[in-house]
């Protein structure tokens, strides 16, 4: 199966990268990169941040998506998307199925985030509420896509999703061409998978370090054993961490190319929260403030490096900010 994901990564590459940008920025601005000075003192490294909270669904997975409906066929427009989520995924397909009118199903797990929820119904979307975790809602669009004709989105293995969200690495080049060291969240894998395709093709020699939550190291087990690991459970505070697969075409990208990737106990993301408020005063999610404590546990490794730390997302659960400002 994984020869069928190999000849899918020669479809991202920095070409197409270049040619998503041309679709992206006709809808969204250039996200910004910010160097903290109290991050910095803390990490012991010029620390930037790449916002990709101030993005219009405050995540970075609107870019995935934009470019993505953007190359879907007339029959594909016709029949409707339909995507499985925690949240970022289905939040950002919803809003680009509502720009390009395209009908979009959305499947959340029980107990996701009401907030969340609403949103993805505000942008017009169907919600459709199955199963304990976001593997059991992936389990369900197939069952869906299916009986009903639906084009059943899969996030990581979509080449022109991780095209679409690889102009993030795009910007950071352009806005810091001697970035020594990117450090990004993984869930599904295609953030990180899209950051190896672009910032390698201009940068060959840059450290591309991944992070994970303990409670759900669906990626790092499976590097660690040389194939996909599909954990039994994934219960994190991290919602945008709570994989219990890695998606088949960012692991062929990752396996080979990831430097490290870094886990955090659920009291490590919680002040990885902490910190974002702090240092930055912006809301991240757990995800998106994931990458600015593993900064700041392997800050002995970074010491006067330049380093850029993805803020993937902002849609944080408030019960969740409640119980980080109570750590």
């Amino acid at each position: 199966m994984l020869k069928k994901y190999e000849l899918l990564s020669e479809q991202v590459n920095l070409t197409r990268a270049l040619m998503a940008r041309l679709v992206i920025y006709r809808y969204l601005n250039r996200t910004n990169l910010i160097c903290y000075s109290e991050l910095s003192r803390l990490v012991g490294c010029e620390a930037f941040i790449k916002h990709e909270n101030h993005n219009p669904t405050g995540s970075f997975k609107i870019r995935g998506a934009l470019n993505f409906v953007h190359h879907m066929s007339k029959e594909e427009l016709e029949s409707g998307i339909l995507v499985a989520t925690r949240g970022n995924h289905g939040l950002a397909m919803a809003w680009a199925g509502q720009l390009f009118h395209v009908p979009c199903t959305v499947v959340v797990p029980e107990n996701n985030n009401p907030e969340i929820n609403r949103t993805i119904e505000s942008y017009g979307a169907e919600l459709i509420v199955h199963g304990e975790d976001f593997y059991d809602a992936q389990s369900y669009c197939d069952e869906l896509a299916d009986s009903a004709g639906y084009y059943y989105v899969q996030q990581g293995n979509e080449p022109e999703i991780l095209n679409g969200l690889a102009t993030m690495g795009l910007e950071i080049l352009e806005d810091l061409p001697e970035v020594d060291t990117i450090i990004c969240p993984i869930g599904g894998g295609a953030g990180c998978a899209s950051l190896v395709k672009t910032a390698r093709a201009f940068k060959p020699d840059i450290e591309i370090i991944g992070v994970e939550a303990h409670n759900a190291p669906s990626f790092y087990n499976s590097w660690k054993k040389g194939e996909i690991v599909i954990l039994d459970d994934a219960h994190t505070v991290a919602d945008g961490l709570a994989a219990r697969s890695v998606f088949h075409l960012p692991y062929t990208i990752l396996k080979d190319t990831i430097n490290d990737v870094v886990l955090l106990t659920e009291d490590e993301i919680l002040e990885g929260i902490r910190m974002a408020l702090t240092t930055t005063h912006n809301l991240a999610c757990g995800a998106g403030a994931a990458s600015l404590m593993a900064a700041y546990k392997i800050r002995d490794r970074l010491a006067g490096k330049k380093v850029v730390m993805i803020m993937s997302g902002g849609n944080l659960n408030m019960d969740i900010l409640k119980t980080a400002l109570r750590c």
